[in-house]
């Protein structure tokens, strides 16, 4: 019994580890021997794969672009232009602000957030399997040193760099709308003001702290609503992989579930990145 949990356990911990490389004194290592590399370890198989996937959405709508015709439109087309409305008319309705970068920018997070989310529906077993057997016929590795993460949102690195940007650019857009003096206004008077100016001074140190927990939790909330929502359905996936023959039909029962968390979770990761932006836009937030 100890042996089928001990077996279990160290499926459920191979799947979630990600392919690691660092630099150490002796060069570049990877995956165990980047243990005790610290912060700066690179996550190869989250990078290859998110790099990899944003090329196909470059791909799939520079096609589409050359492709595009005056007439009557084809079904790859028509496809591509259903995103392209759907995304500007969540722009328009949520954007309050004038900026060109807005709707390129959702489309890019709603279709680049959803291509990684849908290697989900990858069989789990499949790739990582493969990514072992290739790692031991042609490097005579141990197939179980061969780590391999095809989802990149479940990995919280990607989802915090993504969460970063989108804060950064938050910032950016409140002191380019309001000035420096206004954004720091913005976080110092309110939601508590009044007109005596001593008071004003009490109060100032209340608002900063409440509006800078304000500030940071939209980052926060963004990464980890991505990645909760992900990893929970990858584990479900695990759990389901390890139990062999019966896994693929459980798979497909459970994907045609979890489709609708993949569509969702990008479409909610690109409308509160619209929202912030726009709350970050406007000149009087409050």
């Amino acid at each position: 019994m100890a042996a089928e949990e001990v077996t279990l356990s160290s499926h459920i911990q191979h799947h979630l580890t990600n392919a690691k490389m660092c630099s150490t004194d002796a060069g570049l290592a990877f995956n165990k021997a980047c243990a005790d590399s610290g912060f700066w370890t690179w996550h190869v198989d989250t990078l290859a794969w998110s790099i990899g996937l944003g090329l196909v959405f470059l791909w799939i709508f520079r096609s589409a672009a050359k492709k595009s015709t005056t007439g009557v439109p084809g079904k790859f087309q028509c496809f591509i232009e259903m995103i392209v409305e759907f995304v500007g008319d969540n722009v328009r309705d949520t954007y309050h602000g004038n900026s060109k970068l807005i709707a390129p920018l959702a489309l890019t997070i709603f279709v680049w957030v959803f291509l990684m989310n849908l290697m989900d529906l990858v069989p789990v077993d499949f790739l990582p399997a493969f990514a072992g057997f290739v790692g031991e016929t042609a490097f005579g590795m141990d197939s179980h040193d061969v780590y391999m993460k095809i989802v990149p949102t479940t990995d919280l690195n990607m989802t915090a760099a993504l969460a970063i940007g989108v804060f950064l650019l938050m910032i950016g857009y409140s002191i380019k709308i309001k000035g420096i003096g206004g954004f720091i206004a913005e976080l110092t008077l309110h939601p508590f003001s009044t007109k005596n100016k001593i008071g004003m001074i009490f109060l100032i140190p209340c608002n900063l702290l409440l509006e800078t927990i304000a500030l940071f939790a939209k980052p926060f909330s963004l990464a980890l609503r991505l990645f909760g929502n992900l990893y929970a359905g990858e584990m479900i996936f695990i759990l389901i992989g390890a139990i062999g023959l019966m896994q693929l039909p459980l798979h497909f029962i459970w994907a045609a579930f979890h489709i609708l968390v993949i569509v969702l979770q990008a479409f909610v990761f690109m409308m509160l990145t619209i929202v912030y932006l726009s709350m970050a836009s406007a000149k009087d937030s409050h």
